[in-house]
């Protein structure tokens, strides 16, 4: 009866040896240490530490104030859904139309004619060399019939302020004999016709459509391009996708409207190499805010044309345009 428990208590103590054995030569996972003060210290220390630092990280994270990266997504926000940045686009709209109640096309026009060529002139160049050439060329030749039958050198020395004027000759000259020959001497009032005419594409045509026909259309140039791009509206560089990408977003009564607004604020405000982010009314929806100059004082310097105290484009703009008409072509 002695024999088998002494038998037992040796082969606990080897048992025992061999898992001492394991364990310090790191072949086996260590037994769980016996509830202590000093065991639940060290088990709590970890934690205590991973959660401090948590809360650390959470206070250092900026929130999401609207403003973001380069590639739309808000500071310290997930990317931002589609319909979030529709309802950010129109609310842009929405505060534009507050800042630019003035908002009009920057072409001293008096009927489609005028418009439809200044369109075209435009190209290349300013408007206000534009505005500041076509008096001269609607005084010598006021109709389709009158253009289309001109010399063209005659033509050709009156447009040469805007530059390209050879080419811009022969397709005002050919949209002249278009008109006279297809229309009655009338311009169309739909696309569909405008954009068959000699050097008139879906940009030109929306210009009329919108502005001399009462007819919805985005105008897509270079400054609508690129606030679009800007305020994340699309990621297209072609004109035509970029239209399509901006019509699927506001309703189409505001089409051109919006697009007056978003060339204002590009011309003004918005600038190509240099935004005035510093003093621009819509920096929190931008998603592309410091990109341009961020500090007010350098950012005002920046401005343009009314909103610098500078005359505008147009040597007739309408009654209620705040600033100061430019001035006729030689004036200083």
């Amino acid at each position: 009866m002695v024999k088998p428990v002494v038998k037992k208590t040796t082969a606990k103590k080897a048992a025992s040896k061999v898992t001492a054995s394991k364990v310090t030569s790191g072949d086996a996972t260590p037994p769980k240490e016996a509830a202590s003060p000093g065991g639940r210290q060290a088990k709590a220390a970890p934690k205590a530490k991973r959660a401090a630092a948590a809360k650390n990280t959470t206070k250092s994270t900026p929130k999401a104030t609207g403003t973001g990266n380069a590639d739309g997504r808000p500071v310290g926000g997930k990317p931002e859904s589609h319909l979030a940045m529709v309802r950010r686009a129109r609310r842009i709209n929405r505060e534009l139309a507050e800042v630019y109640p003035y908002a009009h096309p920057e072409l001293d026009f008096r009927n489609p004619f005028e418009l439809l060529l200044a369109t075209v002139l435009s190209a290349q160049t300013t408007d206000l060399r534009v505005n500041q050439t076509t008096p001269g060329l609607f005084a010598a030749y006021p109709t389709p019939e009158d253009l289309a039958a001109a010399n063209p050198e005659e033509v050709e020395a009156i447009i040469r302020p805007t530059g390209f004027f050879r080419a811009k000759t022969r397709s005002i000259m050919g949209i002249a004999a278009a008109l006279r020959d297809e229309f009655g001497g009338e311009v169309p009032g739909r696309l569909e016709d405008l954009v068959k005419l000699p050097g008139v594409g879906r940009k030109t045509a929306n210009v009329v459509l919108g502005n001399a026909f009462g007819v919805p259309g985005i105008t897509v140039d270079t400054h609508f391009g690129r606030l679009a791009r800007r305020f994340k509206w699309t990621e297209q560089e072609d004109p035509e996708k970029v239209e399509a990408d901006v019509c699927a977003i506001f309703p189409k009564s505001e089409w051109t409207m919006l697009s007056h607004r978003v060339v204002f604020h590009g011309r003004r405000i918005c600038h190509a190499r240099k935004p005035a982010c510093g003093a621009c009314p819509i920096a929190p929806l931008c998603p592309s805010y410091g990109e341009g100059e961020t500090d007010p004082e350098k950012a005002r310097k920046l401005l343009k044309y009314e909103k610098g105290g500078l005359p505008g484009q147009r040597l007739s703009p309408p009654p209620d345009y705040p600033g100061q008409p430019a001035p006729p072509l030689g004036a200083g």
